[in-house]
């Protein structure tokens, strides 16, 4: 499924920060991005740390470009520029100290053009890798919130199977607006990766077999989103049999052209998106990439502090194919 990205990033030569330049997972991701001109990658780190960790790794880095925030010429710019984001709530004292730190000073980065995109999160957790992107990159114009979406692949070539699942891993219990955006965002994520989105809202109830606030959010939710993209193929609430099995969808909602074909889930809280995905993952078989986010002003993504460098390489790609 990496192949039409690969060869879209070949064709716009794009630049992604690692903030967590001397880690060996990301040294490893960066040397093969950079061999197989996919993408420029940018080390945040001690410049001498990062250079001794890629020895000892034998990754080769000579043509990649390391920065120490300790070090950076245009530090004052980026103080300037972050107190005015902040808009007061930060002394420059303090946004200087923030700025020693990979993840806000390659947020940063990304703000003022120097780079495209950012991947962090090997050592960092999920929130401090979310949080500077909210505070300095912020969400695009029309958007409440951050979403987040799995890509999930099962099988290779022209038989592939893939599936898009939001939101998996930021949103811990959105209301019904926030699902319609979550469900608009991921449906324009599983386009980039060759899926036709047809998107269903998932529930214990399929158009009103079921009762309760849940249910009727959910329903709601599917219904907000109908209206803000009507391109889209959109429908819900459906139980997860519904959605996915053209058996199941001729006895509980005959004549839904989503249900039965589904292949964009939308969960109604993180608990249940996270149980799905990973249910997919380890007993379906299939390979999971994300989290993905979804609706901030520059790709921003996060790994897992368990990633392997494999994980690394792919979520780079991905990241930079969102530009």
């Amino acid at each position: 499924m990496f192949t039409k990205l690969i060869e879209k990033l070949k064709k716009n030569y794009t630049t992604l920060v690692f903030t967590e330049g001397a880690d060996p997972r990301i040294l490893e991701a960066a040397s093969r991005l950079k061999r197989e001109d996919i993408l420029q990658p940018l080390l945040i780190g001690d410049v001498q740390e990062v250079r001794q960790a890629a020895r000892a790794g034998g990754f080769d880095i000579a043509d990649i470009r390391i920065v120490d925030p300790l070090h950076y010429r245009r530090m004052d710019e980026l103080v300037d520029k972050m107190v005015e984001l902040r808009k007061g709530k930060l002394s420059p004292e303090e946004c200087r100290g923030l700025l020693q730190k990979g993840n806000y000073f390659g947020t940063m980065l990304v703000k003022l053009g120097v780079a495209d995109c950012l991947l962090g999160g090997a050592t960092y957790s999920t929130a401090d890798t979310v949080r500077p992107a909210l505070q300095l990159i912020r969400t695009k114009p029309g958007h409440r919130i951050v979403g987040s979406c799995f890509i999930l692949t099962r099988g290779s070539g022209s038989s592939a199977e893939l599936l898009a699942m939001g939101d998996c891993a930021i949103n811990i219990k959105p209301d019904e607006d926030e699902l319609a955006e979550i469900a608009v965002e991921t449906a324009e994520c599983a386009k980039l990766f060759g899926i036709d989105p047809q998107v269903a809202f998932l529930s214990y109830s399929t158009k009103g077999s079921g009762k309760g606030e849940d249910v009727d959010k959910m329903r709601r939710a599917a219904q907000t989103a109908k209206q803000a993209r009507p391109d889209l193929m959109i429908e819900g609430e459906l139980q997860f049999d519904a959605a996915v099995s053209p058996e199941v969808a001729q006895t509980k909602c005959k004549g839904l052209p989503v249900a039965g074909h589904a292949n964009t889930f939308i969960f109604p809280d993180i608990n249940a998106g996270n149980i799905g995905y990973k249910i997919a993952q380890r007993l379906g078989g299939f390979e999971a990439y994300g989290p993905i986010l979804l609706g901030l002003n520059a790709p921003i993504n996060d790994l897992s502090r368990g990633c392997n460098a494999e994980e690394v390489y792919y979520m780079a790609i991905i990241t930079a194919g969102l530009r």
